[in-house]
């Protein structure tokens, strides 16, 4: 049987390439609407996929680090048209929303120091907050269904919040871990035994190890350049390093990191401010595509504020291209590198139990995310606390933003009462921080 043969229809590669620009245009609202958006145009409306290599491709998208949404477009554009195809797919699903961040990264280093500049972005993380809190409970909702589960969830919230545990340590660790309970006691982490597969061929050996060398080449091809040119004290060669580790530890989306990612990026390099981090997701929750490219704002605002030898805007185009580098080549080397392995990886119950184990501890990963929004978005002063190995942040109750804490419970009136969508949200928080921040609008 040919790779395509129960396909119902196959589109050629000008139709595929249509198709994706569509596709990375209108995916807004995070994976889920995202994959959403793919099951519709792919399987139900132009039957390219069937349902089955849908969901048998999810399944394995999961299984990587980054983007699944970006990973599920990439893998069948590989499916439909080889590398070309997938190449095809993946960019134009990151692209656009690349783009629009990139643009609002410029608006936001121009026009930071502003007044009304800062009531707006007042409101829009004061609405971040309770779009963190509204993930967090649908993920847990999702991925704790065992007790063993939760106490892993548990575990890796109390791991990163009191004892400063690395974030890559709490992957590895829960993914090691899963994978031994799987071996023993597979129903604990609610993994099932399922029919065994068979292999369409040999181990694609050659193969793999092949595409991982070409794809590690262009991986590490700007970082070559940067280290040559600039050296490793200059903040690009910072940045591409600290995202290409990123990008290996990235399961379970951008909230999971986005703490990690929030803490380096704050206190260990000192490339932003306490609370810009949710103006970053902000941005990034009303553009399409992956809610990852976050990071690019992080990489345009670290160019941006140590340019040299470049001018600022230059440095933070610089910075902003090299992180989205760095974060996507990956997707696309584990896509080509390991997409020949899908039929043997549903015969892997060990690899099926880390995945759960990682999924939960994410969920404590998220809530720890949503504890650091809290203090930083709504208190202007945080003083860490230590006893022993254990160390907290305690806010500074006088230190409260009433008017943060005001657009804060509207807007989880809107998401949890009002189910309004995410972009309506921010844009009326926004709003509303223009008018508690005394802003006359024509007057700016």
């Amino acid at each position: 049987m040919s790779e395509r043969a129960d396909l119902l229809n196959t589109p050629d590669f000008s139709e595929l390439v249509r198709v994706g620009a569509r596709i990375g245009c209108l995916s807004f609202g995070g994976p889920a609407g995202q994959i959403a958006l793919m099951h519709h145009e792919l399987v139900d409306e132009r039957r390219w996929v069937s349902e089955d290599q849908f969901l048998h491709a999810l399944n394995f998208c999961h299984l990587l680090p980054g983007p699944e949404a970006q990973q599920l477009a990439t893998w069948i554009g590989w499916k439909l048209h080889g590398t070309r195809g997938g190449l095809a797919m993946g960019l134009l699903f990151v692209l656009p929303g690349a783009v629009v961040i990139l643009a609002l990264s410029m608006l936001y280093a121009a026009a930071a120091g502003l007044g009304w500049f800062s009531a707006l972005f007042l409101g829009i993380k004061a609405a971040v907050l309770a779009i963190v809190v509204q993930a967090l409970l649908r993920i847990a909702g999702r991925a704790l269904g065992t007790p063993t589960k939760k106490i892993i969830a548990m575990a890796a919230f109390i791991g990163l919040a009191a004892f400063a545990v690395p974030f890559p340590m709490v992957v590895l660790g829960a993914g090691v871990f899963g994978m031994v309970l799987a071996k023993r006691r597979p129903d604990l982490l609610g993994v099932k035994a399922s029919a065994p597969v068979e292999p369409s061929g040999p181990r694609p050996w050659g193969a793999t190890m092949r595409t991982i060398a070409v794809g590690g080449m262009i991986w590490a091809l700007p970082l070559a350049l940067v280290l040559t040119t600039l050296g490793a004290d200059h903040v690009l060669w910072k940045i591409g390093v600290f995202f290409s580790q990123l990008a290996v530890v990235t399961f379970g989306g951008a909230y999971a990191v986005l703490s990690y990612m929030a803490q380096q990026a704050v206190d260990g390099f000192g490339w932003l401010r306490p609370g810009e981090m949710a103006d970053g997701l902000g941005l990034a929750e009303t553009t399409p595509g992956p809610l990852i490219m976050v990071t690019q704002f992080v990489g345009y605002l670290a160019a941006f504020r140590s340019p040299e030898p470049f001018g600022p805007y230059l440095a933070g185009f610089l910075g902003a291209v090299l992180t989205t580098w760095v974060t996507f080549v990956p997707c696309f080397m584990w896509i080509f590198a390991f997409s020949p392995w899908l039929d043997r990886l549903e015969n892997a119950p060990r690899l099926k139990g880390g995945l759960a184990a990682i999924t939960a501890a994410v969920v404590g990963v998220i809530a720890n995310l949503t504890l650091w929004f809290v203090l930083h978005v709504l208190f202007a002063r945080i003083a860490p606390i230590s006893a022993g190995p254990i160390t907290l942040d305690l806010p500074d109750i006088a230190s409260l933003d009433w008017k943060a804490l005001v657009i804060t419970v509207a807007s989880a009136v809107m998401i949890f009462r009002l189910r309004m969508g995410i972009i309506t949200t921010l844009g009326v928080c926004a709003l509303a921080g223009l008018v508690l921040a005394g802003v006359v609008l024509a007057g700016v």
